[in-house]
């Protein structure tokens, strides 16, 4: 089933933005009666029948809401070093958003190779990964900062630093705890430096490793994600 993005999405008739008005009756070739989904990217699912398929002003009824799968009790936040080609660092928003992360950090560190973020294209990523995944939470994007300014941030939960040395000697499996919150930072091209895993350290930061092999920035990002979501979700 079709499902939309209307973050404001309430029982009753709701009028859809041009560009999904568009994607529903030129694209999705949907005519009114055919049903759908909307959520509204915090954890809800709307029943939606199309009354009106006008192609930039498509009018859905939504219906008594639902609650969606992707709800867990833990908060998985990443934070990370944007790589110097914008591609890499978009596949990991994209892929990150279909396996399930609450909060995403973008930070500049001394290795950085870019020091800038489209923060409104990241968006837009996250909502399409959001609707082909069908999830019904959009992960909270933030604006890219410094590396110190991300480490004084107050977090509730466990915090890793992910860092290619041989102190580095526990995985992030057999660190973190089940069902706890959670932020990981994962490093630029260059890795962090060594005063920069000092500071985290002195921050309540813990090194942990992420296997053995030599990993690009935005697949270090993912197999966090991945790791910790299949941690969560073993049956015991």
């Amino acid at each position: 089933m079709h499902i939309f993005f209307l973050p404001a999405a309430t029982e009753g008739p709701v009028i859809l933005s041009e560009e999904e008005s568009k994607h529903a009756i030129r694209v999705l070739r949907m005519q009114a009666g055919d049903n759908a989904k909307v959520t509204n990217g915090k954890g809800n699912f709307f029943p939606a029948t199309m009354i009106d398929a006008h192609p930039k002003r498509a009018i859905l009824n939504l219906f008594a809401p639902t609650k969606g799968y992707d709800h867990w009790p833990f908060h998985l936040h990443l934070a990370v070093a944007p790589t110097k080609n914008s591609d890499r660092i978009e596949w990991f928003v994209e892929k990150a958003t279909e396996i399930g992360v609450d909060e995403i950090s973008f930070f500049s560190s001394f290795h950085s190779e870019r020091r800038s973020i489209n923060l409104e294209r990241m968006e837009k990523i996250c909502v399409a990964a959001l609707k082909q995944s069908q999830k019904s939470r959009l992960p909270q994007i933030n604006e890219l900062c410094s590396f110190d300014a991300f480490i004084d941030r107050p977090i509730n939960g466990q915090k890793f630093i992910a860092w290619i040395d041989s102190s580095a000697n526990k995985t992030l499996q057999e660190s973190y705890r089940r069902n706890s919150n959670c932020v990981i930072l994962i490093g630029p091209e260059g890795d962090f430096s060594a005063q920069e895993v000092e500071k985290a350290r002195a921050a309540g930061y813990s090194p942990v490793s992420l296997g053995q092999a030599r990993l690009r920035t935005e697949t270090a990002a993912l197999i966090s994600v991945h790791t910790i979501q299949l941690i969560n979700q073993q049956v015991l």
